[in-house]
């Protein structure tokens, strides 16, 4: 294939948000900064349509981020404009403190926090004198949605209102300490919890070990805006997610055990269960039966992650009647949640797989996968574990067809074979599947055997 033509064929790509054909076209010799239709190198448009995951990989194959472009910016330049953490980062590339001057590290700074101070609407009424309506969209700012931004369109401008993010985000990559309070300000310049500045800011300070930084988070519980109690529960609970070795564990989950005993904003103590449930602390069960009888069902539904039973382990006698009694609660998620724990333990297996053979049966559909993962996989090889799990091989959704033939795999179930050609007609699964492996294993295995 031409040079040319495989240009175009990368710009069509990544005007399309196509990552693996971007990624297939730059292995195959795609000129990384090839220009647009405007005459523009690729990256640019990544940039301007806030595709974080396209950007990411044009960087990665070589694009240069730091490209001075006709009107004297370069692609870094406007991922910063654009107000997008995620485009940011994947905009930075390799080694941005040793490779950008300081000069420009400091123009970068100065550019972001204009915007931060400025305000999205604010800036944008600036550039462009208008004075109407803007409009504003709420979207993911990064490929895996678990972050929101607000998109703000304004007399033909687009920015996203993550430039707190993004300052934070520079100065993480610039080696700048900015002090805690700070960051959780910018933060809490955006509203709720899964706004993509909140993210920026708890991967800086989870970068920060020392009792000091701990501290100066955890005093934030005590302010009276409850945006700032929440900040404390997001940061506690990814620190129990991702620091393994936290000299500090035992420590945040009394801090934890205590909130949780005292909070009386059930909102509040949502979050904190979840965020207490996240490490191993002698007084869970203390707190899980405290609140497994709790009349809002948002509190119940943590209630079941605090009774976590581990392998070799059993679960004390009225850790088991809450559970059992959970496994019964008039909500379906709540009766879900209480089986995923309750399955581990071999008192409370029959009454948990009743429960997940009704809700393999019910109405909700995700209710029926999540019932088909914890059937397939559950030490319960009874027939009617392995009907249902048949039964479910006719959903619509393609994980639950294969959660159900893993299932039926694991079982060594005759009808394996019929599961084995339903999921590999409608090609589900891929190489790093184990439950897709598991099934191929099997089919191997059957042909293997019959012709010996």
């Amino acid at each position: 294939m031409s040079g040319s033509e495989v240009g175009r064929r990368l710009v069509a790509a990544v005007r399309a948000g196509d990552v693996e054909a971007v990624r297939a076209l730059l292995d195959e010799g795609a000129d990384a900064d090839a220009p647009g239709d405007d005459g523009l190198p690729v990256l640019c448009a990544a940039v301007a349509a806030f595709d974080s995951a396209v950007a990411d990989v044009l960087v990665e194959g070589g694009a240069d981020p730091d490209r001075v472009l006709p009107d004297g910016t370069t692609p870094l330049w406007r991922a910063v404009d654009g107000g997008s953490p995620a485009v940011l980062t994947a905009a930075l590339g390799d080694e941005p403190r040793s490779r950008l001057p300081e000069a420009t590290r400091e123009r970068l700074l100065g550019l972001a926090r204009s915007w931060y101070e400025t305000g999205t609407v604010e800036e944008l009424r600036r550039r462009t004198g208008a004075s109407g309506p803007v409009r504003t969209i709420r979207l993911p700012d990064c490929p895996d949605g678990q972050e929101w931004i607000d998109q703000i369109a304004l007399g033909g401008l687009v920015a996203r209102t993550g430039h707190g993010g993004v300052l934070t985000a520079l100065e993480r990559a610039f080696g700048i300490p900015a002090p805690v309070d700070e960051l959780i300000a910018r933060a809490l310049d955006q509203p709720g919890d899964q706004h993509a500045n909140w993210w920026q800011a708890i991967l800086v300070i989870l970068d920060r070990p020392g009792l000091e930084t701990w501290e100066a988070v955890v005093a934030h519980r005590h302010r009276p805006d409850p945006a700032h109690r929440r900040f404390v529960a997001e940061y506690l609970r990814t620190r129990g997610i991702v620091v393994y070795d936290s000299p500090y564990a035992e420590r945040e989950g009394d801090f934890l055990a205590a909130w949780a005993a005292e909070e009386t904003d059930v909102e509040m103590l949502v979050k904190v269960l979840e965020a207490f449930a996240e490490y191993e602390h002698p007084r869970l069960e203390v707190a899980g039966l405290r609140y497994a009888g709790h009349p809002d069902v948002r509190v119940r539904r943590q209630v079941p992650g605090l009774f976590w039973i581990s392998e070799g382990t059993s679960p004390t006698p009225p850790a088991r009647v809450a559970l059992l009694g959970l496994t019964r609660d008039p909500d379906a998620r709540v009766r879900l949640l209480a089986s995923r724990m309750a399955v581990r333990d071999d008192a409370l297996l029959a009454p948990a797989v009743q429960t997940l053979l009704a809700l393999a049966d019910g109405p909700d559909a995700e209710l029926r996968r999540q019932a088909a993962a914890l059937l397939a996989s559950c030490p319960d090889h009874s027939p009617a574990v392995a009907d249902a799990l048949f039964a479910l091989l006719d959903e619509d959704d393609p994980l639950t067809c294969l959660e159900a033939a893993y299932g039926l795999a694991l079982r060594d179930d005759p009808r394996t074979a019929q599961a084995y050609r339903l999921v590999r007609d409608r090609d589900i699964g891929n190489a790093d599947d184990h439950r897709w492996n598991r099934l191929w294993d099997w089919q191997y295995d059957k042909e293997r055997s019959a012709a010996k």
